[in-house]
């Protein structure tokens, strides 16, 4: 019997290098030069990644010199998420950092600030910001910082975010936005949601891993550089760059502003799998479905199937998704996504996410819909006659 082609339905952790980027990758490493050597081979070196930086800083829609290269999302974070900042050149220290209940793990360990000075902000059952809690929660504080994620990795649920940004901008706040999540699958405007600095990682959207950006509204208010020591990325950035991996981050950015512009593709698969997850269990439940989602992700849960146990049948069958839970160490724990939510203990347990990318088709989509009955036939027969 033949055996089907792997399917990768997990974009959201990571998403396959694109074959152009790859092309530009290897042109590169066979290049010699540092970027910041003067003679022709580092003056070529930095062509490439001043390209690169035009190219990151049209997907964020802003300006060239608002984009320093990091090596990757969590650094960049926790480049963001710094106390202190400079702003019209004088230094500026802000007193507390609130935050989501939903942010990633690079940002809900606070960065550089102090456990003490953290406040977390909730979400409602769709995992939206609550407003009023942020308004009440930051109206007193001294200049502090607000983060929050753009986009959900879990749900996909897409946060108000011009409406934090006038929250912030009222109360004299600096606004932090990670976008690693979004960049490439929704339009960036760092000017409408009055964000200060928004952060991206390349290898979501088809880039290569290891490579992101830290992006300013304004180069005249900044945050404290994470890595000191040369003069590399208008000193925000110590380090010889990786020119390769930025090359590759610069063109898989190209592509991904592109497909930006019209995810219908994307929007029809989804609409068509949840579709067909209630089809096949009308006890299906799709969390944030209530809400404003990106179009390529879905993350549901069938009562009495547990994620961990399904995503073992799905691999057997050559089929890649995620879990709405985070694995430590052969420890599996309830999604912290979910529980701010409020979805209770037992029904987070059973999560399941499809996170589709620039490589996805509607076979692989149907591939999916035919071997989940199977799958739900296997585990909790039960399931597919139970009503939501």
């Amino acid at each position: 019997m033949q055996q089907s082609a792997p399917i990768y339905l997990d974009h959201n952790a990571g998403a396959p290098l694109r074959e152009t980027a790859r092309e530009v990758m290897i042109e590169v490493l066979n290049d010699a030069g540092n970027a910041s050597s003067v003679h022709a081979h580092g003056r070529k070196a930095r062509g490439r990644i001043e390209t690169a930086r035009e190219q990151v800083a049209r997907l964020c829609n802003a300006r060239n010199r608002a984009v320093t290269f990091v090596s990757g999302g969590t650094e960049a974070n926790m480049t963001a998420l710094s106390p202190a900042w400079q702003d019209q050149g004088a230094p500026v220290y802000l007193d507390k950092l609130f935050r989501s209940a939903i942010e990633h793990p690079s940002v809900m360990t606070g960065g550089r600030f102090a456990v003490s000075d953290q406040v977390v902000i909730p979400v409602d059952s769709d995992g939206r910001v609550e407003l009023g809690a942020l308004e009440l929660a930051v109206k007193d504080a001294g200049p502090s910082l607000i983060s929050v994620m753009a986009a959900n990795n879990e749900t996909g649920v897409i946060q108000p975010l011009a409406e934090i940004g006038a929250i912030a901008e009222r109360h004299g706040h600096f606004f932090h936005v990670d976008a690693v999540q979004a960049a490439g699958r929704m339009p960036i405007d760092l000017e409408s949601w009055k964000a200060d600095v928004l952060t991206v990682s390349a290898h979501k959207f088809g880039g290569p891993q290891g490579i992101g950006a830290v992006v300013v509204r304004s180069t005249a208010r900044v945050p404290a550089p994470l890595m000191v020591g040369g003069g590399q990325e208008n000193w925000r950035r110590g380090g010889t760059e990786n020119v390769s991996a930025i090359a590759g981050f610069g063109i898989a950015s190209k592509a991904a502003l592109e497909e930006s512009a019209d995810t219908r593709h994307l929007s029809d698969m989804k609409a068509k799998l949840e579709a067909g997850l209630c089809a096949i269990c009308p006890s299906t439940v799709i969390f944030g479905d209530k809400a404003e989602r990106l179009s390529n992700t879905c993350c549901f849960a069938v009562p009495g199937i547990p994620a961990e146990t399904a995503l073992i049948a799905f691999d057997l069958d050559h089929i890649s998704v995620s879990s709405g839970s985070a694995c430590s160490s052969g420890k599996v724990s309830v999604s912290h996504v979910l529980t701010a939510m409020g979805v209770p203990e037992d029904l987070a347990r059973c999560a399941l996410r499809i996170s589709m990318g620039w490589n996805t088709s509607g076979a692989d989509i149907d591939r999916f819909l035919e071997l989940w009955p199977k799958i739900v036939g296997r585990l909790n027969p039960q399931a597919r006659h139970q009503a939501a």
